[in-house]
């Protein structure tokens, strides 16, 4: 059985009628996901309410008050941007408490079954700085929850991969200074935002970049995987692993010029198993429906059938 964290709250996170960030991303997935021959082996969880967890404390580990009144005002006005690409509408800021404390209910769920889970939210996060929403992205998902994970008992070391097509510059700007976080991000250069430097290795060589030219196949990331990222990854002996799992690199993806396919995740999966079973996947990016949607099977089948 595998965990798929998921409420149709998430669906009233409005961006406007042709922003490719659209509630039908996760109605696509969930249509898919019910209709696989295995989805009798998914156990659809809804995240916990945000007023049975002390969510702010959670949030504060990574945003300022500020920040975080910026977005509730700015939903309570009745919506508005923080930069051209990123509306908040006026259930926005509840949306994205919840999307952050269902990532939570994530670590939570893997922790105590040792299997991974699925987290199915949105807005998205790992573009947010800490101070600033940007990217489609209002609050770091990812590294929030690491930061959360920290806290846990017996978790000492956190791995994020992040194998969205876009770097997520706000995960790695807030996770980069600490020792006990790796981030590793594998993205198309040049593209949005013009971060992720291969030459970045953060204060404490937890940080490592891997640009992807246009035109990019699975024939170009499966060594990376098993010559840069496993390596990386299991030097670091992660206590838990946290995939900002983006499927936007897929070659219908209208924001990206990377030409891989749904099935190649799967195998993406399959290394991440190499390194722990402990593993939360957590929605970022993917804006062709298709090909997202089967991306988001292709992942969950690997993790209920791997070798």
């Amino acid at each position: 059985m595998l965990a798929v964290i998921y409420s149709d709250e998430f669906l009233e996170h409005k961006t406007g009628r042709f922003h490719p960030e659209r509630p039908e991303r996760l109605t696509s997935i969930v249509a898919a996901l019910k209709a696989a021959t295995w989805a009798d082996q998914l156990q659809w969880r809804s995240p916990t309410p945000v007023n049975q967890r002390p969510i702010m404390t959670d949030l504060g580990r990574v945003h300022p008050p500020t920040y975080i009144e910026q977005i509730q005002q700015l939903a309570q006005r009745g919506g508005g941007y923080l930069d051209p690409d990123t509306p908040v509408s006026p259930r926005s800021y509840d949306v994205a408490l919840l999307a952050v404390s269902a990532w939570l209910d994530g670590v939570d769920q893997v922790l105590q079954t040792g299997n991974p889970a699925f987290v199915l939210a949105r807005p998205p996060g790992h573009h947010a700085l800490s101070d600033c929403g940007m990217g489609f992205c209002l609050f770091s998902n990812a590294a929030i929850a690491a930061y959360y994970a920290l806290e846990q008992p017996g978790i000492n070391r956190v791995a994020i991969l992040d194998w969205d097509v876009h770097h997520g510059n706000g995960t790695q700007a807030i996770v980069e200074k600490h020792p006990q976080i790796a981030y590793c991000s594998l993205h198309e250069s040049p593209n949005y935002p013009g971060t992720g430097l291969a030459t970045e290795r953060g204060l404490h060589n937890n940080v490592l970049n891997l640009p992807m030219p246009m035109g990019s196949t699975m024939a170009s990331y499966q060594p990376l995987f098993e010559e840069k990222v496993l390596p990386f990854l299991g030097s670091f002996q992660p206590d838990l692993l946290i995939v900002s799992a983006g499927y936007d690199a897929n070659h219908a993806d209208p924001l990206s010029g990377i030409s891989l396919k749904p099935e190649d995740y799967g195998i993406f999966t399959q290394y991440c198993l190499e390194v722990t079973s402990k593993i939360i996947f957590g929605l970022e990016g993917g804006y062709d429906l298709p090909t997202l949607s089967q991306s988001v099977v292709e992942t969950i089948k690997s993790c209920l059938f791997r070798p």
